[in-house]
C-alpha cells in the first residue's frame, strides 16, 4: 500500500462516508474494495471523497474499477464527490 494512503469512515443513518488521503495504487484499491465488502451491507448510500487524492495511478484504478463488479452486485449507490471521483469511478 501506498504509505501515505489512509481511509476514513463514518456512519450516518442510511449512509456509509469514506474519504480518501494520499496515493491510490493497487493495494490502496484492494484495501477500499475489502472495506465497501465488510461494511458496505445495509446502506442506501456510499459516499467516497475524493479530494485528497495526491495521486492516482493507472495500476490503482484499473484494479478498482475491475473488482468493483462483484461489489456492485450486493451494493448499494456507490457516490463518487471530489476532483478525483471521476478517474476511480466505473463509467
Amino acid at each position: 500500500m501506498a504509505t501515505n494512503f489512509h481511509m476514513f469512515s463514518y456512519k450516518t443513518r442510511d449512509s456509509l462516508h469514506l474519504k480518501l488521503e494520499g496515493d491510490f495504487d493497487g493495494t490502496s484499491a484492494y484495501e477500499l474494495l475489502e472495506t465497501l465488502k465488510k461494511n458496505g451491507n445495509g446502506f442506501y448510500q456510499i459516499f467516497i471523497d475524493t479530494n485528497d487524492l495526491k495521486t492516482i495511478h493507472p495500476f490503482g484504478m484499473e484494479v478498482f474499477q475491475k473488482k468493483l463488479g462483484i461489489f456492485k452486485q450486493q451494493s448499494s449507490h456507490l457516490i463518487f464527490i471530489g476532483e478525483n471521483g471521476r478517474k476511480i469511478s466505473p463509467d
